[in-house]
C-alpha cells in the first residue's frame, strides 16, 4: 500500500494534478490520497471529503433514473421520444427512442457538438451561461436544429440527449430532476455530501474549479465558464467516498434489480476497439467480456475519472478541480494491478 501510494504521489505531483485519488479493493482502501487546494486564495486544501465537480461522469445518474422508471413500469426502453416528452421538436425523427437517448445513438443535434467545437466556453459566447437556470433552458439550443443521422446508425456523444432524458424524468415524474436524483439516487446510497449545487450557493467544503494559464502563470475560477447549476447531462458535485458508495450500491443491486443492472451495463454499441457503451457508462471489453466499466467528465476546471473492475474488485474514484488528466492516473494505477 505505502509503495502504491508513493506510485499516484510521484505521478500526481509530475502532472500538477489537484484532486483525490480513492482506490479500494472490496472493502478495503488501498489508497486515499489529496492533492491541491479546494480553495487557492484561503489555501484551504482537498481533503477526501471535499465536494468536486464531475461534470459528464453524473449521465450515469440520469441512466439510472430512466432506468427506475423502466423497471416500474412507467417507460420502457424501446419508448419513443415523442410518446414520453410533450415538447415541440420539429426536426427530430419520430422513431427516436429512450435507447437511442441513452446510448448516444439518436442522431439528434447537440447543443455542444464535440465533432464541431473544442471549447465548451465558446458555447456562451452568444447564449449567456446565466441564463441557463433550468433543463428547459438548454431547448433552444438545438431543438430547432436539423438530425445529424438516422437513429441507430452509429455512437456519437451527444449532451442533448441526456438533457432530453431529464426533461422525460421531469415530466414523468412530476419532480424537478435534481430532486429527483438527490432522492432516487443519492439518498438511496447514502451519498449524504453529494448534490446539485449552484455555483452561487456552493456548500462547505466544495471545490473551486480552476482554469489555468500556463502561458501567463495564471488562474481563474470557472463560475463564469459553466452553467450554474448541474442537470441530466452533468454538473454535481460529489465526494470520492460518496461515489464509491454509487458504484457498490449499483453493483450490489440496490438501485435497480439485477435484471435492469444487467441492461443499464450491457454493451449496446461499439465506440471505438474494446470500448463500448451501455446506459450512461463506458465499458471495455475483450473476448466478449467485460473487465472494465468507467465514467469520465471534463468541464473547464473540472475533471473525473470512475472505473470499477469486477474480476479484481477494484474501484478506483479520481475527482479534480483542475484540467490535469486523470486518465493518466488511472492508467498508472491499473497498471500496478493488471498484467
Amino acid at each position: 500500500m505505502k509503495k502504491l501510494n508513493q506510485f499516484i504521489t510521484n505521478i500526481s505531483n509530475k502532472i500538477n494534478f489537484s484532486g483525490v485519488v480513492y482506490v479500494k479493493q472490496g472493502e478495503r482502501i488501498l489508497s486515499d490520497l489529496s492533492f491541491g487546494y479546494a480553495d487557492r486564495a484561503e489555501e484551504r486544501l482537498n481533503t477526501s471529503s471535499t465536494r468536486f465537480g464531475i461534470a459528464s461522469g453524473c449521465k450515469l445518474f440520469t441512466a439510472i433514473g430512466i432506468s427506475q422508471l423502466v423497471e416500474e413500469g412507467t417507460l420502457d426502453f424501446n419508448t419513443r421520444l415523442a410518446d414520453c416528452l410533450n415538447i415541440h421538436l420539429p426536426h427530430f425523427d419520430k422513431e427516436i427512442t429512450i435507447h437511442h437517448l441513452l446510448t448516444h445513438t439518436s442522431g439528434i443535434p447537440d447543443y455542444f457538438d464535440e465533432e464541431v467545437m473544442k471549447n465548451y466556453e465558446d458555447l456562451w459566447k452568444t447564449s449567456p451561461v446565466y441564463e441557463i437556470d433550468s433543463l428547459k433552458d438548454f431547448l433552444p439550443l438545438f431543438q430547432a436544429e436539423p438530425m445529424k443521422f438516422r437513429p441507430g446508425e452509429r455512437f456519437h456523444y451527444n449532451n442533448a440527449g441526456y438533457i432530453l432524458l431529464g426533461l422525460i424524468i421531469e415530466e414523468q415524474t412530476g419532480r424537478r430532476f435534481t430532486e429527483y436524483i438527490e432522492s432516487e439516487v443519492f439518498h438511496k446510497c447514502n451519498m449524504k455530501e453529494s448534490g446539485y449545487f449552484s455555483l452561487d450557493q456552493l456548500p462547505g467544503n466544495t471545490a473551486a474549479g480552476y482554469i489555468d494559464n500556463h502561458k501567463e502563470n495564471t488562474w481563474r475560477t470557472n463560475i463564469y465558464s459553466i452553467p450554474k447549476k448541474g442537470g441530466s447531462d452533468g454538473g454535481a458535485f460529489v465526494t470520492a467516498p460518496d461515489m464509491m458508495k454509487l458504484w457498490e450500491a449499483l453493483f450490489d443491486y440496490k438501485l435497480l434489480n439485477e435484471e435492469t443492472t444487467r441492461k443499464l451495463l450491457y454493451p449496446h454499441v461499439q465506440v471505438n476497439g474494446e470500448v463500448h457503451y451501455g446506459y450512461g457508462i463506458y465499458m471495455n471489453q475483450k473476448n466478449q467480456h467485460v473487465h472494465k466499466y468507467h465514467v469520465m467528465g471534463y468541464d473547464p476546471g473540472v475533471s473525473f475519472r470512475a472505473s470499477i473492475y469486477p474480476d479484481l474488485n477494484i474501484k478506483i474514484v479520481i475527482p479534480s478541480n483542475v484540467e490535469a488528466e486523470p486518465f493518466e492516473l488511472t492508467k498508472a494505477i491499473e497498471g500496478c494491478f493488471i498484467e
